[in-house]
């Protein structure tokens, strides 16, 4: 069988099962086992295949993922997350736009949490104190797709573990570029509120003094972004690995918790409930896209694709770009998990074969796929932030939030393009 035969397949075989409604983890696994029959000799090409798979999950670098997303679970049902925005909130005082700049400041300091998470806690407030509806639900939009590329960031390990790149490496990369997104985010929020004062009208706040306002800031907001500033810095100083980071970060969230007496057992079980919840999801899309990507090498279409997508005449950055915008279109249909379940196994192979720099080209895609979160028209956080936005707010509201932080998201790859060290120089230090 032709490598393109092959491919199409496997692929095929995937996309039949999705869009008979069968979940993208199962609809890998159903697919793997069915090119295992037809390469690797039936029944016993399904028995190797299958170890295999499950050898892929015994990985130390998976550790990360869970104790992640428990560290942003226990931020946010045990209110610190709302603690700390509030401060913010104080702190800032008449500043025009100011609750879009602390939905900015806050989900930057803190990344673990969700765009969801974001909506629950600053729409509301927002919506009663008159705010236009690009002014509360397009920081949102943008600040939720940063949780993707600031460390701590789940997705980022998983992309890493998919990708057989190194996981420290990776998290440390998205450090730059982050901070330089939320200062586009925070200028274009600027330039909003003068070109139309009305978006975020001003209202009046009790004023607080100097020494209020250091309170303030020592009590609510520098112990919770001060764990999240000091697992980066021990990452960056080589001190713990990222799964030692990770366990440090929510420990200090529970330590931070009981401290401000708001850690119960419910707020704890609802943590554990949720980050189990999204860890399980993510050990099955690792074992599908591990015996993915071993059917792609035994099947010989890695190899062929490698082949004929780089006997092109085009240059380096080219294909880079015909990538990227290859994962947009599929982020106007699909979400994040699904495009990289298809995605790694092929372009990271070629990427290698092109000489990039696997962790600047990882950082890339991450980029590529926070901008696919707020895709119109089907783009993941698009449909969260309907959901908590209100009654009378139409996706095509949602979808004009959304553009200017898209465009300062593209404006950033268009840098690290231009200037890979932006990526490459704090992992490499």
């Amino acid at each position: 069988m032709e490598w393109y035969e092959a491919l199409a397949l496997l692929i095929g075989a995937i996309m039949f099962l999705m869009a008979l409604g069968m979940p993208v983890a199962l609809a890998f696994l159903a697919a793997n086992i069915i090119g295992a029959y037809v390469f690797m000799g039936g029944a016993r090409g399904i028995g190797q295949l299958l170890n295999n798979g499950f050898g892929s999950l015994t990985s130390y670098a998976l550790v990360p993922i869970p104790l992640f997303l428990l560290m942003g679970e226990i931020f946010f049902h045990t209110g610190l997350g709302g603690r700390m925005f509030n401060a913010i909130d104080r702190l800032l005082g008449r500043l025009p736009g100011r609750l879009s700049y602390v939905t900015v400041l806050g989900g930057t300091g803190f990344s673990t949490l969700s765009g969801s998470s974001m909506g629950s806690l600053m729409v509301p407030e927002m919506t009663q104190r008159g705010y236009k509806k690009h002014m509360s639900i397009g920081p949102i939009l943008g600040t939720g797709g940063l949780a993707i590329i600031i460390p701590p960031s789940a997705l980022a390990v998983l992309l890493a573990t998919l990708a057989q790149i190194d996981v420290g490496k990776l998290l440390i990369a998205g450090i730059i570029p982050g901070l330089i997104l939320a200062g586009f985010y925070i200028g274009l929020i600027w330039f909003q509120t003068k070109l139309d004062p009305d978006a975020a009208p001003p209202y009046d706040v009790t004023p607080i003094t100097l020494g209020q306002k250091l309170i303030l800031l020592a009590r609510d907001v520098v112990p919770m972004i001060g764990v999240m500033v000091i697992i980066v810095a021990m990452m960056v100083g080589g001190i713990v690995t990222p799964s030692e980071a990770a366990a440090f970060g929510a420990l200090g969230v529970l330590i931070l918790a009981a401290a401000f007496r708001c850690l119960t057992w419910e707020s704890v079980k609802r943590s554990v409930v949720g980050a189990l919840k999204v860890t399980l999801m993510a050990y099955l899309i690792v074992f599908g896209s591990a015996t993915f990507s071993q059917l792609l090498a035994f099947s010989g279409a890695s190899s062929g694709l490698i082949d004929w997508a780089t006997g092109f005449d085009v240059a380096p950055t080219t294909m880079l770009l015909i990538m990227f915008a290859v994962l947009l279109v599929l982020g106007c249909f699909m979400e994040q998990i699904s495009m990289m379940l298809l995605t790694v196994p092929v372009f990271f192979p070629l990427a290698a074969s092109l000489d990039f720099d696997l962790i600047w080209f990882a950082l890339i895609m991450l980029l590529a796929l926070e901008i696919s979160f707020t895709t119109p028209p089907f783009g993941l956080l698009l449909f969260v932030m309907k959901g908590v936005a209100p009654k009378d707010t139409t996706m095509r509201d949602i979808y004009m939030a959304a553009l200017p932080f898209i465009a300062c998201s593209l404006l950033l790859v268009a840098l690290l393009i231009a200037f890979p060290p932006l990526a490459t120089w704090l992992p490499n230090r």
